[in-house]
């Protein structure tokens, strides 16, 4: 353990147990919630935690793939530092390759010989050259790298039926001429495709649709993605952008039968996409306004799924929410168009929000991806040449990872509001999940910047006599880890949790993320 880790480590131990005693700080706010242990809910799905990786800006280029650079170390072009931390995170699927990149992606331009494939212009993103150096056999190999799923977005934007049906064909078929050009290109076996969108944002850079085109597309589209016999793919559906339920309501009522899931994207982007404010300079009323619009997600998923309700009550059809974030502007120094930004100890709130939000959906939300996984919008992992270091996000999905194909427990909270200028929300949002050894995780997360939470919370059903648990905090609320101050927010151990009888108690520091477990 380095030098600097170990002081970190150290002070945000202290800083942590200075809240965890028994007893609330003078000024703390309370906190009530009863956890029903009793009342065991849907499965928290893995694929809640895919990552999201589109051909923009470093995401790909410099983030995952160097190629034949020998000064960072990587297997078969891409590099083993950011995937072995991916690795660790344990994710469970990735989205390629894009996004809008996609509307305009031709699959058979990222096969082949790499110095014979076309290089052509990013018109999404930066206006950059896009080599195709990363296609179909180089992703596949980053899925298999990281033991993941493939989630690959097709093309209706400017795709046809017949290039999207190929390249299904392409990557699954056994036999067949398609399936002698794989292997010519060195891959003989088939590969695995478990989920296949049906465009990205056709309302928007998709295509600018009508919702009943867009339906109509969907519907002759998934016809033709076909995959051979005993073999199932994952149809997702283009969905909304943000609130519009109307699109919604048209999906689902026209070719909600032709698919298994609908997308849904929503952003979290203080001051709005006219007036995006700066990731790493801001005040509390910028910390107030990035939380309140996390929050809105919960009312988003509320309101979509009552439409899907309407046309499919089992909910056979899953809410994919496979674009979701903050959006700030792009870092300065950094070319217009590559979406870079820095991520703080606000970012980290904003991701627990939205993790504890998904638990309380889980029954129709089953696979949601944050945009993105690499140097992208709120990225896990963030690069420089041969340098990486690992985000505050990074983080608070390593604290969650436990979550992952649990079970959802039910948990009633009751919190005062944390209110500054016009904005007013929760102070305290919370989440719990019993996994798949029997352990209960409660994840929790403070959103008042300046007071601790003393939670009280009943253990209905749940014959827990220990707990332990971890911290994420900091002093400042635009606290990061930067290249050369890698361990600024970071986990600490939370040892404040106690136990009586049946009620839980501690106290959440100001601006926290607490994970507990329960045994």
């Amino acid at each position: 353990m380095s030098r600097m880790f170990r002081r970190t480590a150290a002070a945000l131990l202290i800083a942590a147990q200075a809240f965890s005693a028994g007893q609330a700080a003078p000024d703390a706010v309370s906190i009530t919630a009863t956890v029903h242990g009793d009342r065991p809910g849907p499965i928290y799905d893995r694929h809640i935690f895919t990552q999201f990786a589109e051909h923009l800006g470093n995401g790909i280029y410099g983030g995952l793939w160097v190629g034949n650079d020998k000064t960072i170390p990587n297997t078969r072009g891409f590099r083993n530092d950011v995937v072995g931390a991916l690795k660790q995170l344990g994710v469970p699927v990735v989205r390629w390759p894009g996004g809008c990149f996609a509307d305009e992606y031709h699959w058979r331009e990222g096969i082949g010989p790499r110095a014979q494939r076309l290089v052509k212009v990013n018109t999404h993103w930066g206006g950059v050259t896009e080599p195709n150096a990363v296609g179909t056999h180089e992703y596949m190999d980053l899925v298999e790298q990281l033991g993941a799923e493939a989630y690959i977005s097709g093309n209706v934007g400017n795709g046809t039926p017949r290039e999207m049906a190929e390249w299904v064909e392409y990557m699954t078929a056994p036999a067949g001429s398609l399936a002698d050009e794989r292997a010519r290109n060195g891959h003989p076996a088939p590969f695995k495709v478990q989920m296949f969108g049906i465009g990205n944002e056709l309302w928007g850079c998709g295509g600018n649709m009508r919702p009943e085109y867009a339906a109509d597309e969907t519907r002759r589209y998934a016809t033709f993605v076909v995959v051979p016999v005993n073999t199932k793919i994952v149809k997702i559906a283009s969905g909304a952008n943000e609130g519009d339920t109307n699109w919604t309501d048209v999906i689902m009522r026209e070719s909600g039968k032709q698919v298994d899931a609908l997308s849904l994207h929503y952003y979290t982007v203080p001051g709005g996409f006219a007036h995006k404010a700066s990731s790493t300079q801001f005040d509390e009323s910028g910390w107030a306004e990035t939380l309140s619009r996390a929050l809105v997600m919960d009312d988003l998923i509320t309101r979509h799924s009552a439409v899907m309700d309407k046309y499919d009550p089992a909910k056979k059809v899953f809410l994919a929410v496979d674009e979701w974030g903050t959006w700030y502007a792009e870092e300065p120094g950094t070319h217009a168009g590559f979406l870079r930004q820095q991520n703080t100890l606000r970012d980290a709130l904003v991701a627990a929000i939205n993790l504890n939000i998904f638990a309380k959906h889980a029954d129709r939300v089953r696979l949601t991806a944050i945009a993105q996984m690499v140097n992208v919008l709120q990225a896990m992992v963030l690069t420089d040449g041969p340098k990486m270091v690992l985000t505050p996000t990074y983080h608070v999905f390593m604290m969650y990872k436990p979550y992952m194909d649990g079970t959802v427990l039910p948990i009633d909270l009751h919190a005062p509001n944390y209110s500054y200028g016009k904005w007013s929300m929760p102070a305290v949002t919370a989440s719990a999940v019993r996994d798949k050894t029997g352990v209960v995780h409660v994840g929790l997360a403070n959103l008042d910047p300046n007071r601790p939470a003393t939670v009280s919370a009943n253990l209905d059903g749940l014959n827990a006599h220990q707990a332990s648990g971890q911290v994420l905090t900091a002093g400042a609320m635009n606290a990061l880890n930067s290249f050369d101050r890698p361990n600024t927010v970071m986990p600490a151990p939370f040892t404040g949790a106690r136990i009586a009888g049946d009620t839980l108690t501690l106290t959440l520091p100001p601006k926290s993320v607490v994970m507990v477990e329960l045994h």
